[in-house]
């Protein structure tokens, strides 16, 4: 029982538990906004509801509007999540790099391409001759 709580109260366990009940919430807002605001107002141009659209097949019925709705979230979900978590992460990461630029210590061959080493002055792979800077 020791061990079961210490791996419960483990910091990663936590987080993971944290972030599925939120993502499982920011799901459903996400979903009510594609659903109760997106798509109605796709019907101002013309668009009916995605979620009336249906199409038969014998006695299958098929509710490919409710695809386009679930596509919809994911798009919504996707760029919120770009724009709104990894943008202001990544601008919040670069602020706080401490480290240099590394810089590099290869260069590009001009005839095939090729990473040397900066000082070569001879392509080991093509064997062109190089200009040495």
């Amino acid at each position: 029982m020791k061990e079961f709580r210490a791996f419960i109260l483990r910091g990663n366990v936590v987080d993971l538990a944290i972030g599925v009940v939120i993502g499982a919430a920011f799901g459903t807002v996400v979903t009510s906004l594609v659903t109760d605001i997106m798509t109605p107002l796709l019907g101002v141009f013309g668009t009916p509801d995605f979620s009336d659209l249906k199409a038969s097949v014998g006695k299958a019925t098929i509710s490919y509007g409710n695809f386009l709705n679930a596509f919809i979230s994911f798009l919504v979900v996707g760029t919120s999540i770009f724009f709104f978590v990894v943008k202001p992460v990544n601008k919040l990461m670069d602020r706080r790099r401490t480290e240099p630029e590394v810089k590099s210590i290869t260069k590009e061959c001009p005839y095939c391409l090729s990473s040397i080493p900066n000082g070569a002055s001879r392509c080991a792979f093509c064997t062109s001759e190089l200009e040495q800077k």
